[in-house]
């Protein structure tokens, strides 16, 4: 079993909780690290709450990227070191945002709720992987947000299917998705996790 994948957790490890994907990635390298992330995070929060509290996700045509638009707002903070006293809220301010969004789109569209549950099922699986695996010393692959789309990603594609009036495929679609690829990682990310200090030591992933 290879261990190629299992690294070090960086100094500031609640950047990894943030689960970013490509967009809101490239969006914090262009400031590199000069924005501060809990700001941002809230304000995006605020603006998405305000939108889905007005309804939006249950409108038709692009009304309904709105909300997952104003949580970008969080993006450029995602290349800071999350250093700050209070950082560490913005993890779940994106959590709750997130789930927030993907539920009010579901019922709003008449998505049953069983198939709401397993697309927030998968996710919130991925988010208790993570901060347990972090926990335990044993970070995730670069490549693991991406591949999940992160969560701005999976927010425009559930926005998506509301727009192409196609709201209970994309959730069966992206929950199967979600499932077989985060638990097929999280599997083998486990099954090649060192078994005893002296071969975490070994491995170099030990404090």
């Amino acid at each position: 079993m290879t261990t190629a994948h299992l690294s070090p957790v960086p100094a500031g490890h609640v950047v990894a909780y943030r689960d970013d994907g490509p967009l809101s990635a490239a969006m914090g390298t262009m400031v590199s690290g000069q924005i501060p992330p809990l700001p941002p995070a809230l304000a995006g929060m605020f603006v998405t709450g305000v939108l889905l509290a007005l309804g939006v996700a249950g409108a038709d045509g692009l009304a309904v990227f709105a909300p997952a638009v104003a949580l970008l707002l969080a993006g450029p903070g995602s290349s800071h070191r999350h250093d700050g006293r209070l950082d560490w809220l913005v993890p779940p301010i994106l959590r709750i945002t997130e789930y927030g969004f993907v539920a009010s789109v579901g019922f709003a569209h008449g998505v049953p709720p069983v198939i709401i549950f397993l697309l927030l099922g998968a996710i919130l699986f991925h988010h208790y992987d993570l901060v347990y695996r972090v926990r335990q010393h044993v970070y995730p692959p670069a490549w693991l947000a991406a591949a999940g789309f992160g969560w701005e990603g999976r927010m425009l594609v559930v926005a998506a299917g509301a727009w192409f009036d196609g709201v209970t495929a994309v959730f069966v679609l992206l929950a199967l998705y979600l499932w077989g690829m985060f638990g097929w990682e999280s599997v083998t990310c486990w099954l090649a996790a060192p078994r005893s200090g002296t071969e975490a030591a070994n491995l170099g992933i030990n404090d």
